[in-house]
């Protein structure tokens, strides 16, 4: 899907200038595909700076950061690019320093959470451009039919809760997405609520640690083993595909983030959020009192390549897509949480942003994937083809994050 979309810039750029900008689509259908907000923001942005042509292809987050790739691989990088990962576009030298495109003001107000996560030995390269959090979506309808009177705080009454909903007839008592779409974030946050991680202390890859096995073995052996993950396995699962099924009311409880808020309601569905549970007493049992529960944090990222020139133009357009109102704007129409530290305040003390403020709290604590690393998107897209076939009927939880662990080490070493 692409929109050519022409905007100017001015202060800072001079003559005609066409800048290329390849971002992801946080819609879930034409109606509110982020063409249309790219296009109201460039449109904004003609009416002020004449000089600048910015031509924007947007594409789905299934095919985004593959085509970003391949254009550099042809010598053909856009201008700008947003994405899910930078780290490998600035290890190869192909990117500008974020503090030399911004304006000092705009770059000190991201939020120091992402600000940081953006970096690759101290130095930004990565600008956050939308942040979110997770929760446990529950469905009020069929919590009351099956008997459940409270949400769960542990594994152990997670399983419970998904097995008198599948008693009660619920089709998937919880959806548990790890096909190809996005399954390292159900993955993290899994692991989180274990105890584990994908990296330890230091930042070294860990997914082979005691606690992942453990979880990913609970996983398989209490969820999907007892048939309470729904008819289609989880490999194969999308979350798309699940927050679909869940506002159609198929879906007892699943991992969601803010934009799932939008979609169930559009559908007249009667939901709850809390925290993701924890595995109580961190042993993996499901015991205890809900130790564990970190929760995930996601960001996805603006980057300027170096290719074509154009500074001082980039650096202007992003001024303008970081201000206050445009970071708001965004945020609003997709649900999800701004990356700088006005826009938070606004939507902190507004009451029409209430709905988001248990995901807006989340943020300072939660982890977010190790973006830093130049190796993490091929682990990603590693992970992606192989996570979902540890919870299988003949599934090895060891085996496969063994697997992965080597393979992530492999590309830390090459990186």
């Amino acid at each position: 899907m692409t929109a050519a979309l022409a905007g100017c810039g001015g202060p800072g750029g001079s003559g005609d200038v066409t800048l290329k900008l390849v971002a992801a689509d946080y819609g879930d259908s034409a109606a509110n595909s982020s063409k249309k907000y790219w296009n109201r923001l460039v449109t904004a942005y003609e009416g002020e700076h004449p000089g600048v042509r910015v031509d924007v292809s947007v594409y789905s987050w299934n095919d985004v950061d593959r085509e970003v790739r391949q254009m550099v691989d042809r010598g053909e990088a856009p201008d700008l690019a947003q994405i899910g990962a930078y780290a490998d576009h600035a290890a190869a030298g192909d990117l500008y320093r974020a503090s030399d495109l911004l304006s000092i003001p705009v770059q000190a107000d991201f939020v120091p959470e992402l600000s940081r996560a953006g970096e690759v030995n101290r130095v930004q390269y990565g600008m956050p451009f939308a942040a979110s959090t997770r929760l446990l979506f529950y469905n009020k309808k069929l919590f009351a039919e099956a008997g459940i009177s409270r949400p769960p705080t542990t594994w152990k009454q997670l399983a419970a809760d998904a097995r008198a909903l599948k008693d009660a007839g619920v089709k998937t008592p919880y959806a548990l997405p790890l096909g190809p779409e996005e399954a390292q974030a159900e993955t993290l946050q899994w692991l989180l609520s274990g105890g584990g991680g994908y990296t330890d202390s230091i930042g070294n890859y860990d997914l082979d640690s005691v606690e992942n096995f453990a979880t990913f073995g609970w996983l398989r052996d209490e969820l999907v083993g007892k048939g309470l993950t729904g008819p289609v396995p989880p490999a194969r699962l999308n979350r798309a595909d699940a927050f679909a099924a869940f506002a159609r009311g198929e879906v007892g409880m699943l991992d969601g983030h803010p934009t799932l808020m939008k979609t169930a309601r559009a559908k007249g569905l009667d939901f709850g959020m809390v925290p993701m549970p924890g595995n109580g007493d961190g042993s993996g049992s499901g015991d205890g009192g809900g130790g564990g529960r970190a929760s995930l944090g996601v960001a996805d990222w603006m980057m300027a390549f170096r290719q074509n020139g154009h500074r001082e133009q980039i650096g202007d357009f992003l001024d303008f897509v970081y201000s206050e109102k445009n970071v708001l704007a965004f945020s609003r129409e997709y649900d999800l949480l701004p990356v700088t530290a006005s826009a938070s305040a606004d939507m902190a003390s507004s009451p029409k942003d209430a709905d988001l403020a248990p995901f807006l709290e989340q943020l300072p604590g939660a982890e977010l994937y190790p973006v830093s690393k130049t190796s993490w998107a091929s682990v990603s897209a590693d992970l992606k083809k192989r996570i979902g076939t540890a919870v299988s009927e003949q599934g090895s939880p060891a085996a496969v994050l063994g697997q992965l662990q080597r393979a992530a080490t492999r590309e830390d070493t090459a990186g």
